[in-house]
């Protein structure tokens, strides 16, 4: 119970008994909390020890050390002494679409399925996903729907990919995406090493001009280095992989810092292309598995898949391209340009909510402090994708979207996964088993 309730409780019974009470009686405010006591991570690079966090329908309304921020009259007070509080993670590249367990299917974009995978990405501590590409009405249709009564991810959408040869194959395309309301446009500029035709320079360089003529911004699937620099150059505004053909150069960094380009890791998209040869050392954790289904984690164990994926040659490709990624997350970080925290998950093997937490260790694996990955998934992703003004961190008028820890991040990456409790505009998430 807490001190405020307590409070209320005991004056109750004084009036009952005329015995009198020493302190007034004073009703709970509804949608009005005080979470006092923890240590605060608030997406800008600053960490507030003993802090308050005010929340007044499902906005932050205070925020700050407990001698300069008071609890107001009222608000119910929770007690986080010996937590951690930081912004909910932001996944700048994900799917929430047609999947489900191993199967992939159009019939399994649905309302139900779509909201079961935001949910699941809530659990694990990802309040917003950005998803990049085969998204259609039902999705659209929850984007629009993000109020106070959330108690899953928030979910913004760039509709279908858009393809083509030619400009005049894709300027209508772009023009349905932006009647669409998507939020981003999404294209793939990759030859899917060797084995696709790669999207014609004409082409690309035509839905970049044609979206920004509507006010969008273009995000671009991105393998080869001379791809970024060309696809900077012409204004791309976020690269949604990180390049994998070779070590990047200080001339795509300088382009990249000049124009203010931001830039996705997605490390754990080029795992998942290899993780499943062996039995990973996940199927083993507990954090994993209290929302893992045991029918995939089987599927994933079959002898022939794995032996299937062993004789890859793509896998074992992308094995390779995974370290390089990580020198250029490194180096890339290190030259200044921001980035945009992102794993590409929700394909099948991508396990939509944990892999964000894998993704996090395996930047700081790359050689990332905790501080800088956490900030990368927090203030420098809203603002890369420009919903700063409303999420990705703790200030006053942002949507109270928030984790609880019982240890602190800043201290050991692994601790983003010691989840007490998740907050998505002030309303607490189920999280399950």
């Amino acid at each position: 119970m807490t001190s405020a309730r307590r409070n209320a409780l005991v004056c109750t019974l004084a009036a009952l008994t005329l015995t009198g009470c020493g302190e007034p009686v004073v009703e709970l405010t509804p949608g009005l909390t005080a979470f006092t006591g923890a240590r605060i991570i608030d997406g800008t690079g600053n960490a507030i020890d003993g802090g308050v966090l005010v929340v007044r329908d499902g906005r932050v309304e205070a925020v700050g050390a407990a001698e300069s921020v008071s609890v107001p009259v009222g608000a119910e007070e929770v007690d986080l002494t010996g937590r951690t509080i930081m912004p909910g993670l932001i996944n700048a590249h994900g799917h929430v679409g047609a999947t489900r367990g191993l199967e992939s299917s159009p019939d399994l974009y649905t309302r139900e399925n779509l909201l079961h995978q935001l949910e699941l990405y809530a659990r694990y501590g990802i309040t917003t996903v950005f998803s990049l590409g085969g998204d259609a009405e039902d999705g659209f249709d929850l984007r629009n729907e993000q109020d106070l009564t959330l108690d899953r991810a928030r979910l913004f959408v760039a509709g279908p990919v858009v393809g083509g040869a030619t400009a005049e194959d894709v300027e209508p395309i772009v023009d349905a995406v932006a009647e669409m309301g998507a939020d981003i446009v999404k294209i793939r500029v990759d030859d899917n090493l060797g084995s696709t035709t790669k999207m014609p320079e004409e082409a690309w360089r035509a839905v970049i001009a044609r979206a920004h003529e509507h006010g969008l911004r273009v995000a671009a699937h991105v393998f080869y280095l001379d791809d970024a620099k060309k696809l900077v150059e012409a204004d791309v505004d976020l690269l949604a992989h990180s390049v994998r053909d070779t070590d990047v150069d200080q001339e795509l960094i300088d382009m990249m810092v000049e124009r203010n380009v931001c830039l996705s890791p997605t490390l754990l998209r080029e795992v998942s292309t290899f993780v499943y040869e062996s039995r990973p050392d996940f199927f083993d954790d507990p954090f994993f598995l209290r929302n893992a289904d045991a029918e995939v984690i089987a599927g994933l164990e079959d002898p022939e898949r794995q032996a299937r994926v062993q004789n890859s040659a793509s896998a074992q490709g992308y094995k390779a391209a995974l370290e390089v990624a990580m020198r250029n997350v490194k180096a890339l970080a290190d030259g200044g340009v921001r980035l945009a925290f992102g794993t590409d998950t929700g394909p099948v093997g991508r396990f939509q909510g944990y892999f964000e937490q894998l993704e996090l260790e395996r930047m700081v694996e790359a050689g990332l402090t905790p501080a800088q990955a956490i900030q990368s998934a927090t203030g420098d992703a809203a603002a890369c994708m420009e919903v700063d003004d409303n999420l990705g961190t703790l200030a006053m008028g942002t949507w109270a979207d928030f984790v609880v820890l019982t240890a602190d991040p800043l201290d050991d990456i692994l601790n983003t996964r010691k989840i007490e409790s998740v907050w998505i505009a002030g309303n607490s998430v189920p999280l399950g088993n």
